[in-house]
C-alpha cells in the first residue's frame, strides 16, 4: 500500500509541476506578444527562461546527488521557478525589457528541477529497480502536461487575459511543492561519489547510448522550440486568432498519450524508438508548413506521435544506462541539454517566423531529420 501511495504521490507532484511548466512557455508566449505586439518578444522570453538550464541542469544534479534528501531541494528550486514567473508578470511593461529578459534568465535555472530533478527520485519511490509501468507512467505525465498546459494557458488568456496564464501557471508549479518536499530520502554516505560538476556530462558523453539518445533528443527540442515560437502566428494566421494556436500543442500532446499507450502493449527496443520518432515528427513539420487549417491538425497529431513515445524511450535509456551515484546529474543534464536546445530554436524562430513561416517550420523539419541521422555519425566521430 505504502509503495502505491508513493507512486501516486509522485504522478499527482509531476503532473501539476508539469502542467504549469507547459503552461508558462505559451503563456509567456501570448503575454509578450500582447503587451509588446511583436513575435520576436514572445519567443525571447522563451529563450529567456530556458536558455538559462544549461547551467542549472548539472548544477542542480549536482546537488541533488550529494543531498539526503533531494526533496527538499526540488521544493525549494520549484519556488523559485514559480515566483521568478510571477516577478516576470510584474515587470513586463513596467520596467525596460532587457530587465525582464534577465529575470527570466534566472527563473529559467530552476527548470531542470521539473524534467530530470523529478524523473531522477523515481527509483526511489519504486526501489529495486524502474519497471516497465512506472517508467511510462511517469513519461505520460509529460504528455498529459503537453496536453492540459497549452490548452489551459489558451483558455485562461481567452478568458482571462495573457497574465492571467502566467499566473495559473506559476500557481501550479507552487502545487507541487509540498510533493516534493516530502519525497523519498536518498541513501546515506553517497555524496562524495557523485563525482564534479561536469561528471554527469563525460558520463553521458562516454556512454553510447546514451550520447545517440541525447543527441537525437536535443535536436528534436531545437524543432519543438520552433515550433513553439511559431504557434502565435499559426493561431493567428490559420485558426482565427493568437491564443488558438495554443490547441495545436495540445493535440499533438494527445496522439503523443495515445502513441505511448499504444507502444507500451509492444516490446520495442528504446533506441529505436527514438530514432523514429525524430523522422515522424520532422514529416509531421514538414506537413505543418504547409499553413492549412486541416493540415496543421494532421501535423499537430502526427508530431505527438513521435515526441511522446520518444520521451517515454529516452527515460527508459537514461534508467538502464545511469548509475545511481550519477542518476541525478544524467538526467538533469540531460534535461539542461533539451532545454537549452528548446530556447535556442524558439529564440531563432522568432525573428525568422516573422520573415517567412514555412521557412521556420521546414528548418525545424530539417533539425529534426539531422537529429536521427546524424546521431550514429555524431557519436562514433
Amino acid at each position: 500500500m505504502r509503495r502505491r501511495y508513493g507512486l501516486a504521490a509522485y504522478l499527482a507532484g509531476a503532473v501539476a509541476a508539469r502542467v504549469g511548466d507547459e503552461m508558462s512557455g505559451p503563456a509567456l508566449m501570448l503575454t509578450g506578444f500582447a503587451v509588446t505586439g511583436s513575435a520576436a518578444a514572445g519567443s525571447a522570453l522563451l529563450a529567456g527562461v530556458t536558455i538559462s538550464a544549461v547551467v542549472g541542469g548539472p548544477v542542480l544534479g549536482l546537488s541533488l546527488d550529494r543531498v539526503e534528501r533531494p526533496g527538499w531541494l526540488l521544493a525549494g528550486a520549484l519556488g523559485l521557478y514559480g515566483g521568478g514567473l510571477g516577478l516576470l508578470l510584474l515587470g513586463l511593461g513596467r520596467v525596460p525589457f532587457a530587465a525582464v529578459l534577465g529575470l527570466a534568465v534566472v527563473a529559467g535555472v530552476a527548470g531542470p528541477a521539473v524534467a530530470g530533478g523529478w524523473t531522477a527520485q523515481l527509483p526511489r519511490v519504486v526501489p529495486g529497480g524502474v519497471p516497465r509501468r512506472a517508467n511510462a507512467l511517469d513519461a505520460m505525465t509529460f504528455g498529459a502536461a503537453s496536453l492540459a498546459g497549452p490548452a489551459l494557458a489558451g483558455g485562461v488568456a481567452e478568458a482571462a487575459g495573457a497574465a492571467g496564464a502566467v499566473v495559473v501557471a506559476g500557481v501550479l508549479i507552487w502545487v507541487a511543492v509540498p510533493v516534493a518536499w516530502g519525497l523519498p530520502r536518498a541513501p546515506a554516505g553517497r555524496g562524495a561519489a557523485g563525482g564534479g560538476f561536469a561528471a554527469g556530462t563525460r558520463f553521458v558523453l562516454g556512454n553510447p547510448a546514451l550520447a545517440r539518445a541525447t543527441f537525437t533528443s536535443v535536436g528534436c527540442c531545437v524543432a519543438q522550440g520552433v515550433l513553439t515560437a511559431c504557434v502565435p502566428l499559426l493561431g493567428e494566421r490559420a485558426l482565427g486568432g493568437a491564443a488558438r494556436g495554443a490547441v495545436l500543442l495540445s493535440g499533438a500532446a494527445g496522439a503523443g498519450l495515445v502513441a505511448n499507450g499504444v507502444l507500451a502493449r509492444l516490446v520495442v527496443a528504446p533506441d529505436a524508438v527514438i530514432r523514429l520518432g525524430a523522422l515522424v515528427q520532422a514529416a509531421g513539420l514538414t506537413l505543418a508548413a504547409t499553413g492549412r487549417p486541416a493540415a496543421l491538425i494532421g501535423a499537430a497529431l502526427l508530431i505527438g506521435a513521435g515526441e511522446g513515445p520518444q520521451l517515454t524511450a529516452l527515460f527508459a535509456v537514461r534508467h538502464r544506462e545511469s548509475p545511481d551515484c550519477l542518476r541525478s546529474q544524467i538526467f538533469t543534464t540531460g534535461a539542461s541539454m533539451k532545454i537549452t536546445g528548446f530556447a535556442v530554436g524558439a529564440a531563432l524562430a522568432g525573428p525568422l517566423a516573422a520573415r517567412s513561416l514555412p521557412g521556420a517550420l521546414l528548418l525545424a523539419a530539417g533539425v529534426a531529420a539531422v537529429a536521427c541521422v546524424g546521431s550514429g555519425v555524431a557519436v562514433s566521430a
